[in-house]
């Protein structure tokens, strides 16, 4: 693309502080430098979406938020735990709650398309807006659903692409105010 001023060249990621942007992340360590990044622009209350198909780096990306934060404890997923907290790692730092929807049923739908009554109690029932108070949520899987928790979060899209390691990554800041 041009070096022109003013003008996008698509050989660089967008920084990491617009709105909206795409990044390519040629391997796992790449994907949890990402996650670093992110970090740096979040704050208590914020909620991160992360959304991709099984194996597409949501837990990759988490663990780099985590690092980013400077939280305590290792980031694993936390399927089967379905939330974990990860306590502040310095005075003045910030906690990270790290969800893993999946297991709530949130990848099916009820009869009219929407996540399922049972499912929204369940979300419910993690008390994560509370949360939302003091510490950083991140929600994998939790795209169709975990919205309605703030009415501004990021959600980050993860693609992996076949036979390789190399994920594409496109967030996005969404309002809803």
């Amino acid at each position: 693309m041009s070096n022109t001023p003013g003008t996008p060249d698509a050989t660089q990621p967008s920084p990491i502080t617009d709105r909206a942007g795409t990044r390519e992340l040629p391997d796992v360590a790449d994907t949890e430098a990402f996650g670093a990044e992110l970090a740096t622009t979040l704050s208590a209350g914020d909620l991160v979406i992360l959304d991709g198909p099984l194996g597409a780096g949501k837990t990759a990306l988490a663990r780099g938020i985590g690092r980013g934060l400077g939280v305590e404890g290792r980031v694993t997923s936390p399927t089967f735990i379905i939330a974990r907290e990860h306590r502040a790692g310095r005075p003045g730092g910030l906690a990270m709650v790290h969800v893993d929807a999946y297991r709530l049923g949130l990848h099916e739908p009820g009869p009219d398309g929407r996540p399922a009554r049972v499912v929204l109690d369940e979300l419910d029932a993690l008390d994560l807006d509370t949360d939302l108070e003091d510490a950083v949520v991140v929600v994998e899987w939790g795209e169709g659903v975990a919205e309605r928790l703030a009415q501004r979060y990021l959600v980050v899209r993860l693609r992996r692409d076949p036979d390789t390691d190399v994920r594409h990554a496109e967030w996005e800041w969404v309002s809803e105010e």
